[in-house]
């Protein structure tokens, strides 16, 4: 049955109403925000409003009509909903009770306010290109200017340094060099300092045996093509093994001996190295170096720190062999208890119930039974069994099939946990008045409730960093739900941003929600004029081994409905730049937000009637060209 007009405007006013009735009611939260977000703060209550019930029936009514889809009502939703009635009124000769051009300046308004405070936040954008990209600078920024430079000239708008790495004396001059690169490109490009947050992580696990493995490389069928290579260096000294042929590796293993000793070796030396599984393993001299002394071998071999070395009778022990890192190995089914003393522990026997530290102790005793605990990225999924005092013993419920080791230092992750700690830790808050100093934004992880934001904006107040960019990073799943009164608390200050942690965020709500949850967090943002970097892995491939995939290009188009990109660190991060920027470049001519622009498309200019073949067969698919894009009658 065709829906009828009165009944569309019935449900229209009752929504116009509940819009009213929102602003009255959250007035006092609106007048609390600053002035550059007040419209946001409006807006984003009229958008909650709209999204608390289900309106998919009256959007498909309203499409039937050819009236409006409610789809893109982020920029001002009370503008859209009163043009929805205009039309409806239109049809019915009863006039709206908006003016069109009191609708078109409201929408066009929102868009203006988003803008502005996206310049206020990350400075003016480049030519052509909305999207700004932010890039975290990787630990050689500090010792490499010219490197940063690269970063400036193809593209970088704002250089992250990650407060999670390297020291205080290292962002200095990262953020030194970053204001210098700027100055000589003649734009401006800002810093964020990023504020690590407390670290939910499992604790240490004790090392096994100090044995090293210097093993043959073969080929398929199973014929020797490169020898076992030890590299042998004086005690103390760890110099850094050479690459010789037939492969582009150095030596498999390092190993410190008296340098009385090495420096008798000759080319052509046979030196006996005692194996730790029992027989000895005979290696040549190929090269000595005044770093050290190569050996090769036809064998693999285990080497223990204290084993004997002997060349010509002289005998030497091995030294400076690291203890190798032991995991847990964990099955579906497993039984494994969760504490928060991080002392080191030791992996069980067989049969034995494993265990594991937290490094943030306050979560065991905010955890409950049935509660999800996710290890190292998700890949190990645990439910609370049981609750103890001082631990919690979980039953692990998905591994990989065969099992999946879990190490120290892997990230925990609590969806469903209320974990009694603010976003800022201690060593965050003493770090403020350096980001003030050196920035000009910070952004705070863990962000999971409007009682945080309380607790940033005093803190910041404090520190004299109220000038600061704030950028608040959405990575749990309470700080998605949270994220209506999250931010209507954060825009109090105002230069605010809203970073979307897809990592983190896809652990925490499941990769099949990570299509939809980043969506509508742009929406909301959007609602509330809040410009959004969208991170995390965007063209990752490509900044690390040169060439990108197919979903990585998709994914970086995407990304342009953001007012930033961040891009993380690699060996290729100038080529990632390079591409992203064109990405944007051309992505900006046919997106903005969630609103498709309908820009001339040239290759589908038809030089011949569509009903017959072109005469041209060498025209190209090109813009600027033209060429039909159906295919020809058979």
């Amino acid at each position: 049955m065709a829906p009828s007009l009165e009944g569309m405007t019935t449900r229209l006013d009752a929504l116009l109403d509940d819009l009213a009735r929102a602003q009255h009611e959250h007035a006092g939260v609106i007048a609390s925000v600053a002035e550059t977000h007040r419209a946001g703060a409006e807006n984003l209550v009229n958008y909650t409003t709209l999204r608390r019930h289900d309106r998919r029936q009256l959007q498909n009514d309203l499409l039937d009509i050819g009236a409006t889809s409610l789809a893109t009502t982020e920029a001002d939703v009370s503008a859209k909903v009163h043009a929805a009635r205009n039309v409806l009124g239109a049809l019915s000769g009863d006039p709206g009770p908006w003016p069109i051009d009191a609708i078109d300046q409201a929408l066009a308004r929102g868009d203006e306010i988003l803008d502005a405070n996206a310049r206020n936040l990350f400075g003016p954008m480049r030519a052509g290109r909305p999207t700004r990209i932010m890039v975290t600078l990787p630990s050689e920024a500090a010792d490499e200017p010219r490197l940063v430079a690269r970063m400036v000239d193809a593209g970088m708008d704002v250089a992250r340094i990650n407060c999670a790495h390297d020291d205080p004396a290292a962002w200095s001059r990262m953020a030194a060099h970053v204001r210098a690169a700027a100055e000589a490109a003649g734009r401006q490009v800002l810093i964020s300092m990023d504020l690590p947050g407390p670290k939910l992580r499992t604790g240490e696990i004790t090392d096994g045996p100090a044995v090293g493995r210097a093993r043959v490389t073969r080929d398929d069928s199973g014929m020797v093509i490169a020898p076992a290579r030890i590299w042998l260096c004086a005690n103390g000294a760890r110099t850094t093994p050479p690459v010789p042929a037939p492969l582009a590796r150095p030596a498999t293993l390092v190993v410190e001996v008296r340098a009385v000793w090495l420096s008798e070796r000759r080319p052509g030396d046979t030196v006996s190295v005692a194996d730790a599984r029992g027989p000895r393993r005979r290696f040549e001299v190929t090269t000595v170096d005044p770093g050290g002394v190569l050996l090769e071998g036809q064998h693999n071999a285990y080497v223990a720190a204290g084993a004997s070395l002997s060349c010509r009778g002289d005998a030497v022990l091995a030294c400076g062999i690291p203890r190798i890192p032991r995991r847990l190995t964990l099955a579906t089914g497993d039984t494994l208890i969760l504490t928060g003393d991080e002392t080191a522990v030791d992996p069980p026997g067989p049969g034995g119930v494993a265990r594991i530290g937290c490094a943030l102790p306050e979560a065991i005793p905010a955890l409950r039974a049935g509660d999800p605990v996710l290890f190292d990225d998700g890949t190990i999924v645990a439910e609370v069994d049981s609750v103890d005092t001082g631990e919690v013993t979980l039953r692990v419920t998905r591994t990989k099939p065969g099992g999946q080791k879990l190490g120290a230092a892997k990230g925990i992750n609590l969806p469903e946990t209320v974990l009694p700690v603010p976003a800022l830790t201690a060593e965050d808050e003493a770090r403020l008045p350096f980001v003030a100093a050196h920035a000009d934004l910070v952004a705070i992880s863990f962000v999971r409730t409007a009682a945080d934001i309380d607790h940033v904006l005093e803190r910041l107040q404090q520190a004299g960093a109220a000038d600061l960019g704030l950028l608040l990073k959405i990575e749990t799943r309470q700080g998605f739900e949270n994220l209506p009164s999250i931010l209507m608390t954060a825009m109090r200050h105002p230069r605010l941003g809203v970073m979307i942690a897809r990592g983190d965020l896809a652990v925490e709500v499941g990769f099949e929600r990570l299509a939809e949850i980043p969506g509508q967090i742009l929406a909301l943002c959007e609602a509330a004029h809040v410009p959004t970097i969208w991170a995390t892995q965007v063209l990752d491939t490509l900044a690390r081994t040169g060439q990108p995939s197919r979903a990585e290009i998709t994914d970086a188009a995407a990304a342009q409905r953001a007012e930033c990109v961040m891009l993380n660190k690699g060996p290729h991060i100038l080529d990632a730049i390079r591409t992203l920027d064109d990405i944007l470049v051309r992505m900006s001519e046919v997106q903005y937000k969630s609103r498709t622009l309908m820009r001339h498309i040239h290759s589908w200019d038809a030089r011949q009637p569509m009903d017959g073949p072109t005469d041209h067969p060498t025209d190209h698919l090109t813009d600027g060209l033209t060429r039909s894009p159906w295919p020809a009658p058979v």
